[in-house]
């Protein structure tokens, strides 16, 4: 499937040479977002920038980021860089209230290339619509709109990506809508999908750890025939903000097979908050928490934990706005995060201590918009982690310069 969608986007370069003005081929999707409208994480994967191809009703987009590390620990400093990902977007009206979308992932951008959504809508109505394919599991509010031209900060949220393993992309099917009152709009999302796998313990992380859950079989077929839920309501306030409550469940090990029972079903569940909201018309507040509770083998012992948490919160504050370099509308933001994950809660039933395998961090940035949809990033961060027994906790720090764009 990978070599074909290759060679599409390849034929497409030659296609638009082949118009006789090929400068009109391209032209910016007009359809502008009504402002008197409002909307919620769950409108994140359709407001994006586009352009639409020609006369059709096809659209296309994408983001490109990078970064370079230069990152002080016990060790000797480390300096690196790296392109870590190019995402294309493809967007179709197929007909009247039936839309198609589409992200092709490359990340590393020279290395792997995966299918991040892919899906089909049916609207009924704004209450009510149908959703199937590769989608975006709704849990919390960063898996749902993590774009990088999007944020201050070079590195995702350790609980996004640590405690919740975004990008938790998923085969599945379900329902989707909105309600809307005077200056309010509640939203819900349920669907049915394959299911995290048995790469959540005993993997090569040495944790409980549900990143190691997704592979490329999520795609295709479920390990256990035993389908996940994974669920959000949120509500908006136009004067407030957001606030939202997730949750996701299902059996994760190979515990039956051909419909034979082989081994004691095992399950995960993940429930999550998330928020955004703007004080005096400035300084943008987000931050989410999630809670994880695995079924673990006793056989696997203490360092796989079956429960986990994880939190963090940040402000980003514009301090100047002006033209500069003819960019009308230049941003220059200052940024702070706080941020924790505990892999492993609980004591040792040994001794009664408490486990340690946590890590909490601080990040503090600045960035520079000179357009709404690129973003220059420079951060610093403190990381401070504690081994599985409690010791003193190790201090990490490094500087981070990146930058982000849609295109």
């Amino acid at each position: 499937m990978t070599k074909y969608l290759l060679i599409l986007w390849m034929l497409l370069p030659v296609y638009l040479l082949g118009q006789k003005d090929s400068t009109h081929f391209f032209h910016r999707n007009p359809v502008q977002k009504d402002s008197s409208v409002l909307t919620t994480r769950q409108d994140a994967i359709y407001q994006r920038p586009t352009l639409l191809l020609g006369k059709t009703q096809t659209a296309i987009g994408g983001y490109l980021e990078g970064n370079v590390n230069y990152l002080l620990g016990d060790k000797a400093p480390e300096t690196n860089m790296e392109l870590r990902r190019m995402n294309i977007f493809l967007y179709s009206t197929i007909a009247r209230r039936i839309k198609f979308l589409s992200e092709i992932e490359f990340e590393p951008a020279e290395a792997a290339i995966t299918l991040e959504t892919a899906l089909m809508d049916f609207e009924i109505n704004p209450a009510l619509n149908l959703r199937a394919g590769i989608l975006l599991a709704p849990v919390a509010g960063f898996n749902q709109r993590h774009d990088a031209p999007l944020w201050e900060f070079v590195e995702r949220p350790l609980v996004s990506t640590e405690i919740i393993p975004s990008t938790l992309s998923e085969m599945g099917a379900g329902i989707h809508g909105k309600f809307y009152a005077h200056n309010k709009v509640f939203s819900y999302d349920l669907y049915a999908v394959n299911g995290l796998q048995s790469g959540i313990i005993l993997n090569s992380a040495g944790r409980t750890y549900l990143q190691s859950g997704k592979n490329a079989a999520i795609f295709g077929a479920d390990n256990n025939s035993s389908p996940a839920v994974t669920g959000k309501f949120s509500f908006r306030h136009r004067k407030i903000g957001e606030a939202g409550i997730s949750a996701y469940h299902g059996a994760y090990n190979d515990f039956k097979r051909e419909g034979i029972i082989i081994a004691k079903k095992q399950s995960v569940s993940i429930f999550a908050l998330d928020f955004n909201t703007t004080i005096a018309q400035k300084a943008a507040i987000s931050g989410e928490y999630a809670y994880n509770l695995i079924q673990v083998p006793e056989s696997a012992g203490p360092t796989f934990g079956s429960q986990q948490q994880g939190v963090y919160i940040e402000c980003v504050y514009p301090v100047l706005k002006r033209k500069i370099l003819k960019y009308d509308n230049t941003t220059l933001n200052l940024a702070l995060r706080l941020e924790a994950v505990d892999y492993n809660m609980g004591k040792f039933s040994e001794t009664g201590e408490n486990k340690g395998d946590e890590i909490k961090g601080i990040v503090a940035g600045i960035s520079l918009r000179p357009s709404g949809n690129t973003v220059l990033k420079l951060n610093y961060r403190w990381r401070w982690t504690t081994d599985l027994q409690g010791n003193d906790p190790v201090l990490a720090g490094g500087i981070q310069a990146g930058f982000a764009t849609y295109f």
